[in-house]
């Protein structure tokens, strides 16, 4: 099937169809998820009415003018192509879920309480390695002031609210159902407004009580508060597990940002990162985007369906364990690949590996990191050259020790509510909003992650792989010298000193042995 959506599949598109007409407001639209979301709502639900996007200044650019920045990304270019009057259907309205009612002016204040019938919230801090203040505020907050927002709409049909599996990582098992919080998420929003930061950075850890970060605290506390205080809205949570590159659209292996296994990706095939602590044989937990996206789409119809008005109601987006690759399975996959398609440039020939002993990898990051590290910045220093390399590693054991927490524990997310997602669709919905994640084959998958990793986030078209081979013969070969001139220095270095050494041993063992007759002599006696 085209990634264009065609005029007969919308006819018999029933999510289609109800989304038709409806104006739908979204936060969060210029992150990966938001960008998805808002294509595929152009694409395959191309009756909507209109899609605000609550867009805020940044870095001195207005949101009318990163709406411009917005649409130039390569996934809109099919769909601008085929019909360029449907970015008509988007509306920017500026504002941020940080400041005080949005941030909205009055007149756009009053339109999305007027017009809004569906709220697809995707706003979020997502960061691991952030203090508590900020994390509340975007997060925590950031949400009361958009159920507060809701709340007014008298047109409201739906709110998908976008959370995350790992919202309760103090769980052995992740259910599709409520959990509370550590503490009263209202009594945390006035505690991080009044406390100073160098008290709030005290009792931090105490109020985490043994969760990884302040992301999953963050949204804890969320998923607390809508409980709370959205009772009596139409509202479904929905928790991505860690959301990876598309399997098929907007464009398949697109991906776009560093965070997560994209960052470790990049660093390991320029041969940077060479450890991680990791459990090779737990799952790897990851959902393709566009698998994650059709979820929200489809819940948020099904919710808006829904009898019970007032529940809020749960849907993890995660993979069944049995459905997933391992950690070592994806790795070694991953690598492979990064041999068939290398990048135009690496520090080293990428040949890392994951360790299960947390003591092994940490030899590791001594011997492969930071030694390298100190070499190559003190060679710089000498040329008269600034150094990085060190200042580099120590971001990437930042990054490794935040992520180790996710790839050495076993997760256990429930799925029953995303499986059910596709019963009672026609033909024409379970192709179009595709949820199925029984059979995806990983293996073609990682090729094409690889692929659209090259080619979106680095611009390395096809052209670059032949020169991009040589560079990764000759860094193998370098490093095959490398580590057998090791080898051989290890050797000789033990060759040469062991007369002495065995001397040495020979005299300690003599001596042990006469001080233990000695003692034997001296029990006998007595």
């Amino acid at each position: 099937m085209d990634l264009l959506t065609t005029v007969d599949e919308c006819e018999n598109s029933e999510i289609a169809q109800w989304y038709s007409g409806k104006n739908v407001l979204i936060t969060g639209a210029t992150g990966f998820m938001g960008k998805v979301l808002v294509e595929k709502l152009l694409r395959s639900c191309s009756g909507v009415n209109r899609i605000y996007l609550l867009i805020r200044s940044k870095k001195g650019v207005d949101p009318l003018a990163r709406k411009d920045q917005f649409l130039k990304c390569v996934i809109f270019n099919k769909v601008l192509k085929e019909n360029p009057d449907i970015v008509n259907k988007i509306q920017v309205v500026k504002g941020d879920v940080m400041d005080y009612g949005l941030g909205l002016s009055a007149n756009d204040t009053n339109e999305l309480v007027s017009n809004v019938e569906v709220i697809f919230h995707c706003a979020a801090n997502v960061r691991f390695d952030q203090p508590l203040r900020p994390m509340v505020r975007m997060n925590v907050a950031g949400t009361l002031k958009v159920l507060q927002l809701a709340e007014t709409m008298a047109n409201l049909k739906v709110i998908i609210h976008v959370s995350t599996s790992y919202c309760q990582c103090n769980e052995s098992v992740l259910e599709e159902r409520a959990y509370p919080a550590p503490q009263n998420p209202y009594d945390v929003i006035k505690m991080v407004e009044e406390m100073n930061d160098e008290d709030l950075k005290e009792i931090t850890p105490r109020l985490l009580n043994g969760l990884p970060n302040t992301y999953a605290y963050s949204k804890a506390l969320t998923e607390d508060l809508i409980c709370r205080y959205g009772k009596n809205l139409p509202i479904i949570i929905t928790r991505p597990s860690i959301v990876t590159a598309a399997i098929k659209e907007p464009l398949p292996g697109w991906i776009e940002g560093v965070n997560g296994p994209t960052g470790l990706m990049i660093g390991a095939a320029r041969g940077i990162i060479r450890s991680m602590h990791c459990n090779p044989e737990y799952s790897s937990t990851v959902i393709p985007v566009d698998k994650a996206i059709n979820g929200m789409i489809v819940a948020g119809y099904k919710r808006s369906k829904s009898k019970e008005k007032g529940s809020i109601e749960f849907c993890n987006l995660c993979i069944s364990k049995k459905a997933l690759f391992s950690w070592g399975e994806s790795i070694e996959t991953g690598k492979r690949f990064f041999y068939e398609f290398p990048l135009s440039y690496a520090l080293w020939f990428p040949d890392g590996s994951i360790k299960k002993s947390y003591y092994h990898h940490l030899f590791c990051v001594i011997l492969f990191h930071y030694l390298p590290a100190y070499i190559i910045d003190f060679l710089l220093l000498i040329v008269g050259r600034k150094p990085f390399m060190v200042h580099i590693q120590n971001k990437i054991s930042t990054g490794l020790k935040l992520l180790q927490y996710y790839t050495t524990k076993d997760w256990d997310f429930r799925n029953e509510n995303f499986q059910r997602l596709s019963d009672n669709l026609n033909q024409t919905d379970q192709e179009l909003f595709d949820t199925s994640v029984g059979q995806v084959n990983w293996e073609q998958y990682i090729r094409g992650y690889i692929i659209g990793m090259r080619t979106y986030i680095l611009g390395e078209n096809e052209e670059t792989i032949p020169k991009a081979k040589r560079v990764l013969r000759r860094l193998y070969i370098l490093d095959r010298i490398t580590t057998y001139t090791f080898y051989i220095l290890v050797f000789w270095f033990l060759w040469a000193h062991l007369e002495g050494f065995l001397e040495q041993s020979d005299a300690i063992i003599r001596s042990s042995l006469q001080i233990i007759y000695k003692d034997y002599n001296k029990t006998v006696h007595l």
